[in-house]
């Protein structure tokens, strides 16, 4: 199992209640496939350095966790269906 790091940044117009099941529902995806999530850091709302779909201002989360390179295709593919919701993400490998 290889540690990332999934930097995720939420529209921050959504309700905190919303915020928290996204966060959630996304910790849970990574231990059902066997991975273990290390740490969640709510970096809280910040301003994006340029619009994004006429969005300026964005809630940013660090979730660190353990998981199998292949995990990451469908962890990906969740994040991109919930292209309303999530603004953008970027995965790295530690």
């Amino acid at each position: 199992m290889n540690k990332y790091e999934a930097l995720i940044v939420y529209a921050a117009g959504l309700p905190d209640q919303e915020k928290e099941a996204f966060i959630e529902r996304y910790q849970k995806l990574v231990e059902s496939a066997g991975g273990q999530v290390e740490s969640v850091n709510k970096w809280g709302t910040r301003k994006l350095a340029y619009p994004i779909n006429f969005k300026t201002e964005g809630y940013y989360v660090l979730m660190t966790y353990f998981a199998s390179s292949g995990f990451n295709a469908e962890f990906e593919r969740q994040l991109r269906i919930a292209n309303d919701e999530v603004i953008r993400f970027m995965i790295v490998k530690k």
